[in-house]
């Protein structure tokens, strides 16, 4: 697929008006459907999102009424097809919270001590530019603790993956993790190990390394076998090198420019997601996040050990006060509860999944746009709309996190 022309853009941002329009139907048309009232608010800070620029949102809820879920916008800005609720998406660095789980299950079974070395199981791998494998630990991979550069910040990656014309030229590449870890490499390290919290993708490119290194199998595998055929996530898929996106599904649009200011839209739907590997290459849709965060914080992933060491957290230093464990992040919100989940943003798509501390409640939502986020949502779920939310780490638009 080529990028699309002005004409073909600005058909694209006509059917985003025409969705804004419809929007206040699809939620109306929802509410006849028997949509509770404490959703309400969920549907609205939606129709909001959209107002605010996004195609379309597709959501889901668990809590103790079940499950609810809702869809506004459109999945598909050249036809204006209506964005479905059971659209799959492509989920970003919510990929990381699967490749923890996988590694924390490994630790449960005496295989891997998070606390060995990286370069124990990736002998001389990371070295050069301050990185060095022999003082970098699992759990600092894990935790963002570790100093390893981003790859996703080197500005010729990003030229040739995040940003018009270099994405159109590049995005069916096939890239290894070893070459992405190379890419790191070629520049400094951000920091000594341990010494503070950076969010760096090279981070879980490693892990999943680490996790082929341990089963002698690629790191999908254990995916599949530890959390997607036990859980029954039907919709969940580790793609490797494929660029489609299962049905149903909607189109994925960025703007692909660092210009904030640029109001071209492109589809970006199409990508070899091997551009982000174990960092963000995951589908999935809102029902199953919502079944793997209900059942990993419920406990039914991992024994009380190891989920302890998951939600053990470190300080980030964001703005939004959020708190890094082990592939999973805790945010306060608003109304001053304390939510835990992750972010992911990769071209075309952004996505959030939040819960309580015991899985009793569980949003997971996206929106197939890449420029924007949607912490009004959450806030209106979790809170009823007391107060707006912002974006948490891993959600930063036109990067694999």
């Amino acid at each position: 697929m080529t990028a699309p022309t002005p004409r073909t853009a600005r058909r694209g941002l006509v059917a985003l008006t025409a969705a804004v329009l419809v929007t206040a139907a699809l939620t109306e048309a929802a509410r006849a459907s028997g949509a509770p009232d404490d959703h309400r608010r969920t549907e609205r800070a939606m129709a909001e999102t959209v107002a605010n620029g996004a195609p379309g949102v597709a959501a889901q809820v668990r809590d103790h009424a079940g499950n609810w879920q809702a869809a506004v916008g459109v999945g598909d800005l050249r036809t204006g097809r209506p964005r479905g609720a059971d659209d799959r998406y492509r989920i970003g660095s919510v990929t990381k919270t699967f490749v923890a789980t996988v590694l924390l299950t490994l630790e449960a079974e005496g295989r891997i001590d998070l606390d060995d070395t990286v370069e124990h199981w990736l002998p001389g791998l990371v070295r050069g530019g301050g990185h060095d494998g022999r003082r970098i630990t699992v759990r600092q991979l894990l935790n963002h603790t570790s100093g390893v550069r981003d790859y996703t910040t080197d500005p010729e990656f990003r030229r040739w993956h995040f940003q018009d014309p270099g994405f159109f030229t590049h995005r069916f590449d096939t890239l290894t993790p070893r070459a992405l870890v190379r890419t790191a490499l070629s520049g400094p390290a951000a920091f000594a190990p341990g010494a503070t919290w950076g969010y760096s993708n090279t981070n879980y490119v490693l892990a999943g390394l680490v996790i082929e290194a341990v089963t002698g199998r690629p790191y999908g595998d254990a995916v599949r076998d530890r959390i997607v055929r036990p859980l029954g996530l039907r919709s969940t898929s580790v793609p490797g090198t494929d660029p489609h996106v299962p049905g149903p599904s909607g189109r994925g649009y960025g703007k692909l420019s660092s210009h904030p200011e640029t109001t071209s839209v492109h589809d970006v739907t199409l990508l070899n997601p091997s551009m982000a590997y174990a960092a963000g290459e995951m589908i999935s849709s809102s029902a199953d996040l919502t079944r793997f965060f209900a059942a990993l914080l419920h406990g039914d992933l991992l024994p009380a050990r190891q989920l302890t060491a998951m939600t053990t957290t470190v300080p980030t230093g964001l703005p939004s006060r959020a708190r890094y464990g082990l592939g999973i992040s805790s945010v306060p919100t608003g109304c001053g509860l304390r939510l835990w989940g992750h972010g992911g943003g990769i071209p075309g798509s952004s996505t959030r999944t939040l819960s309580t501390r015991d899985g009793g409640h569980t949003l997971a939502y996206n929106l197939n746009a890449d420029w924007l986020g949607g912490g009004a949502i959450e806030e209106a779920e979790f809170c009823g709309g007391a107060r707006r939310g912002g974006r948490g780490p891993g959600q930063r638009g036109n990067t694999t996190t």
